[in-house]
């Protein structure tokens, strides 16, 4: 199959918009977007100071690459990336060499934080001390590993916002890519869980009382492609999965998403482009309805509280 936009040999069928891509053209298009994501959301502005939550996998990869390189026209505008080492051997200790041989290439920033020395535990003492975390069916051992995700999840938005804001960024950008914002829409419309849908959206959490505004801008990039914008153009990533990620309910939606873009391509674009006409209408209709924040009484982030929910599970382990 020959490239849409040359002769050159496709390395890439976007059945979506039915045309195969070259390398070339399938990375220059890739980038294209992302850049055009950034422009059209107003992502970054003069100012800025970048903060790039990078664990060393092929999203936050991509991000950093990609800030990186366009930042070089905006000479006020600052980028360093921030790792959080959860302590998970095998995996983590892989991931962060990832991470810090790309940003050695690109010449950025990095900082490390880890669990034990922000909570006094690696993950991997946490999952140890915890016996429903080990002793359990299957049914159980789903239960047990969402847990463990949540204690992970948890920590490191706690260590995302508080090292963010100390280290003087404006903003944090993370990885989000389009398969995973439609699996957190699906997942937060199946629990019912309506404050989480309406936080949904390129950007989350308003930039003030201490919260760091989180952009996206990989949110409209499948994931496969991004995937493969790493392994054609040689950009250092882990690819393993976090050996504690079996969460039953993401993985049944992302299994059906999958099934559905397959069989009926344009899908996942489709649907997120439906959350986005709906999603101003379900913020005005329940932002309202949202708790204010406050300060935490243990460690002074802003929670919905007395007590964060990083303190409330610190205090269990």
């Amino acid at each position: 199959m020959n490239c849409s936009a040359c002769e050159k040999d496709a390395v890439y069928h976007r059945k979506y918009e039915g045309r195969a891509l070259c390398k070339e053209h399938f990375s220059e298009d890739l980038l294209t977007k992302i850049r055009r994501t950034i422009r059209t959301e107003q992502l970054i502005k003069h100012g800025d100071k970048i903060c790039v939550a990078l664990s060393g996998g092929k999203d936050s990869s991509l991000t950093l690459y990609v800030l990186s390189d366009l930042l070089k026209t905006w000479p006020n505008v600052e980028l360093f990336a921030l790792a959080v080492d959860e302590g998970i051997e095998g995996y983590r200790d892989k991931s962060l060499e990832s991470a810090k041989e790309l940003c050695a290439r690109l010449g950025v920033r990095l900082h490390v934080v880890s669990y034990k020395d922000e909570f006094g535990k690696t993950m991997d003492q946490v999952l140890h001390g915890k016996k429903d975390f080990q002793n359990a069916d299957s049914e159980g051992s789903a239960r047990g590993n969402v847990r463990a995700c949540t204690y992970c999840g948890v920590f490191r938005r706690n260590i995302l916002n508080k090292y963010a804001r100390e280290l003087g960024a404006t903003k944090v950008a993370t990885g989000h890519n389009l398969d995973d914002e439609l699996q957190s829409v699906f997942m937060d419309f199946l629990k019912g869980d309506v404050n989480r849908l309406v936080r949904m959206g390129t950007t989350m959490n308003a930039h003030e009382n201490d919260l760091i505004l989180r952009v996206k801008p990989l949110r409209n990039v499948p994931e496969r492609e991004i995937g493969l914008f790493c392994i054609l153009n040689g950009l250092p990533h882990h690819e393993d999965e976090c050996p504690n990620a079996h969460d039953s309910l993401r993985f049944d939606v992302r299994d059906f998403l999958n099934r559905m873009e397959e069989r009926y391509p344009g899908t996942k674009h489709n649907a997120s482009a439906t959350f986005e006409k709906v999603l101003p209408a379900l913020r005005e209709s329940f932002m309202k309805q949202m708790p204010s924040l406050r300060a935490c009484e243990k460690c002074g982030e802003l929670c919905s509280g007395e007590t964060c929910k990083a303190c409330e599970l610190k205090a269990t382990i």
